[in-house]
């Protein structure tokens, strides 16, 4: 019989927090006269200051995934060191944020020390991730862990079997050392659940981190990850990554390993999660792509395709539409402004800019919320039953929506496909076309609790494209974005959407933007986001 089984779901919240915090070293615990004061909302710099980190951790852990990797190689830093600055700084994430789920810190200074020897030993690197550390969204399983995904009622079994992206990391080079927060069942766009709690922004501890990969997306935020995994079923990897102002890829199902990643929602197939990086540059993004690929993934993931990394090479002159909105909700100012800044930078630089029109964006995103709902929330309530989880408020639509007939499922989906062959023939009848350029979500960041809108994101995800999140430069300006006063919206989220737009609580939040390009053009769409940044350098 489960442990957690034997609790109702607040004696294991209890128990759960308790673990972790347990497992965080008591030279790094935070006395609570120490912490940051509650309207101390911008805790990035808090690392720097808390004195556990001396100036050499602090070096390492505000380098990149690819300096980081390059250092390692050299021998100019050890697997320990690396493992050792990385492990304090997640610990002090998790105590500002509320970040982390599981650590694994005495398993990664084991791993640390065995791959300083083998290059002791042999001068040569294990893989091309050679001791750094990765951190993990919590539904990839490793054994002897637990893989909560949000839910009491597994927050204390372990594992016993482990996810094939685990494995492969580790051939790679990698140290696992952590696992991060996420929202009930991944289903919300924000990362809380009656488990773990909530996980704040770093840079403003007001305002939501963003779901499902919240947890993933505050610890690199606060530097305590050189580089994430997370997953992205309507938007989890690229709406965490655009409220932190960090990259992150979504790539299309079957060419990134996700076998055995541990889901809320098992078995539903009809619009696929896949999992993706998330890191503080394009080219962290770049070297874990051509990493992860270059493995061979299709050798342990039956559902992976057989494509190697491939060299792009883009035309001297890019083609790109942008969506100035989805005609669902409107972007928030900040957002507004950023997008015309972008283009106009784009422009002048020679791009070939056009207009895209949300043509089927409601359809799509219609069929969306059927397909995710298709079980009548049987298999969340499956889960909470147990221990007598109540559903989160967010996940009111799982509680209450009625079960689909398998025909019923049969004609929705059916209906998704004939709607994706409308938009393939859009794409192709913009003759040229590289990628969209839009927003990835219509905020810089909400207020917690005030996520109401995927729709940006959700949409490329029942299309199956490839899409980059990355961070404009642009902040939020409380004196220059201010909702006009004759705002007409669009639907009655929209009206909420501005009601709730707070230009003072998200001023000097970074915006972020998404490229997207068309289904498998994951070489393509990093190669467009990297010229676009230099672009607007």
């Amino acid at each position: 019989m489960s442990t957690a089984n034997q609790d109702d779901w607040t004696s294991i919240a209890a128990k759960a927090q308790t673990r972790l915090i347990n497992s965080i070293p008591s030279d790094w615990r935070i006395p609570p006269s120490k912490l940051p004061k509650d309207d101390e909302l911008n805790v990035t710099g808090f690392p720097a200051k808390c004195g556990i980190l001396n100036d050499f951790e602090l070096e390492i852990t505000e380098s990149l995934a690819t300096d980081i990797v390059g250092r390692l190689a050299a021998g100019e830093w050890t697997a320990v060191e690396v493992t050792t600055a990385f492990c304090k700084r997640a610990a002090i994430a998790h105590q500002v944020t509320r970040c982390l789920t599981i650590t694994m810190f005495d398993d990664a200074m084991k791993r640390a020390k065995q791959l300083d020897e083998h290059f002791s030993k042999t001068g040569q690197t294990v893989g091309p991730l050679h001791g750094l550390p990765i951190s993990l969204k919590d539904n990839f399983n490793i054994i002897g862990k637990p893989s909560s995904v949000g839910f009491c009622s597994w927050a204390l079994d372990p594992m016993q079997e482990e996810s094939s992206l685990v494995g492969m990391l580790r051939d790679l080079g990698a140290v696992l050392y952590t696992k991060t927060n996420v929202p009930t069942a991944m289903m919300i766009a924000e990362s809380v659940n009656n488990c773990y709690g909530r996980t704040v922004n770093p840079l403003n501890r007001a305002l939501t981190s963003g779901g499902s990969s919240g947890g993933e997306s505050a610890l690199i935020a606060m530097c305590g990850s050189p580089l994430g995994v997370g997953t992205d079923i309507g938007g989890s990897l690229r709406i965490p990554a655009a409220c932190t102002a960090i990259f992150t890829i979504r790539p299309s199902f079957g060419r990134f390993p996700h076998f055995d990643a541990r889901s809320g929602l098992a078995g539903q197939e009809s619009v696929a999660s896949v999992q993706g990086p998330m890191a503080r540059s394009i080219a962290d993004l770049r070297l874990w792509s051509e990493s992860i690929i270059g493995a061979e993934p299709w050798l342990r993931d039956p559902k992976c395709l057989e494509i190697p990394w491939r060299q792009v090479q883009l035309k001297p002159k890019l083609k790109i539409a942008v969506l100035w909105d989805n005609g669902i909700v409107t972007p928030t100012p900040p957002v507004k402004r950023a997008l015309k800044t972008v283009v106009e930078k784009l422009k002048a630089k020679g791009y070939d800019i056009v207009d895209w029109k949300p043509d089927f964006h409601q359809e799509i995103l219609d069929i969306m919320a059927k397909l995710f709902l298709a079980d009548g929330g049987k298999s969340v309530r499956k889960i909470l039953e147990p221990v007598d989880e109540p559903f989160r408020p967010e996940m009111e639509p799982y509680a209450n929506s009625p079960e689909m007939t398998v025909y019923e499922l049969w004609q929705v989906q059916k209906a998704r496909t004939a709607l994706c062959k409308k938009y393939l023939d859009r794409w192709q009848a913009c003759e040229g076309l590289d990628a969209i350029l839009g927003p990835t979500t219509p905020y810089t960041a909400p207020k917690n609790g005030e996520f109401k809108h995927v729709g940006y994101t959700g949409v490329f995800n029942v299309l199956d494209y490839s899409a980059v999140s990355f961070p404009t430069g642009i902040h939020a300006d409380k004196m220059v974005d201010i909702s006009p006063s004759d705002f007409k919206p669009y639907s009655e989220m929209d009206a909420v959407t501005n009601k709730d737009y707070d230009a003072v609580a998200v001023h000097g939040m970074p915006v972020s933007l998404q490229l997207t390009g068309r289904k498998l053009q994951e070489e393509k769409i990093l190669a467009i986001t990297e010229r676009v940044l230099a672009d607007l350098a």
